[in-house]
């Protein structure tokens, strides 16, 4: 009998954190030592927990444990999760195509095509459903698809790794006090939680726009941007009004200048159409 040829490309994957990166809070190095403790594969959680439907809360029938491949890329992954992890805001600042290149789950074809199944479907299946993350996706309405997965980490995803909800919290309370001190040095005034949320939530958005620059994406956005310079400045304009409004909550826009808006309005348009007007798009070398 013939042995089953192994289906994933890197069977012993390792999470490397990038390079040149900012020194990491206390309470990241002491997750991360954490994390090395434990198994989280094999943690009791994930045989005490079900699975449910995210949008339904329905419990989603499950029969078996994770096998060995998708374990593995758990191991590497809740690492990554947690070196990206902002703890004030519980965002995980980085995409899940980040995540996947830093822990050797993304692979390449020989056409070029890059595939982040292996991390997406263990995020999807299993860690999203189990409840040790959340993700919220938005519909892009000026390119017509979706922007990538902000990433948030509960308490259950830190009990994986025998960290408490009051030691999670009294971190975030450290983690704000100190921010808030580097704020008042500065002449600035000091952030509420639901501020400091506002202001990360706002870096992750600005840096999944910077991800526009994804060759995979260029081609669909281009086509985009040709069709809506058809149509009038002002109709351009006001499409573009409808997607920045439509990307906040009302409270969040009562807190952004007029001229600020305006701004962003401006590089989205000129942004747009120097892609309409750009005479071919270069292959990634």
């Amino acid at each position: 009998m013939l042995k089953r040829k192994n289906y994933v490309n890197n069977i012993s994957p390792l999470f490397t954190p990038p390079k040149g990166d900012k020194r990491r809070p206390a309470f990241i190095n002491y997750a991360l030592e954490q994390a090395k403790k434990i198994d989280v594969a094999r943690s009791e959680l994930n045989y005490i927990l079900k699975l449910r439907d995210p949008k339904t809360g329905s419990i989603i029938p499950r029969h078996r444990q994770l096998n060995e491949h998708r374990a593995a890329a758990m191991r590497v992954i809740v690492p990554a999760m947690i070196y990206h992890f902002n703890i004030t805001s519980d965002l995980v600042q980085a995409s899940i195509e980040q995540l996947a290149d830093e822990c050797g789950l993304s692979t390449v074809s020989k056409s070029g095509n890059k595939s982040i199944t292996r991390a997406s479907r263990l995020i999807s299946q299993f860690m999203e459903p189990m409840g040790f993350i959340k993700c919220k996706k938005k519909w892009d309405k000026i390119l017509g698809c979706y922007m990538p997965k902000i990433i948030m980490l509960t308490p259950l995803f830190f009990e994986l790794i025998g960290i408490s909800k009051e030691k999670l919290n009294n971190a975030k309370k450290q983690q704000l006090g100190w921010l808030n001190t580097k704020l008042i040095e500065r002449g600035l005034k000091p952030l509420s939680f639901s501020d400091a949320k506002l202001v990360s939530r706002e870096k992750q958005i600005n840096k999944i726009l910077e991800l526009r620059n994804n060759f995979h994406l260029l081609q669909r956005k281009k086509r985009y941007a040709k069709k809506l310079f058809k149509l009038d400045e002002k109709d351009i304009r006001q499409k573009i009004i409808k997607y920045l409004v439509s990307k906040y909550s009302s409270s969040e826009l009562a807190q952004i200048s007029l001229q600020e808006f305006k701004k962003q309005v401006n590089i989205e348009y000129f942004y747009l159409r120097n892609l309409a007007n750009e005479p071919y798009l270069i292959s990634r070398r």
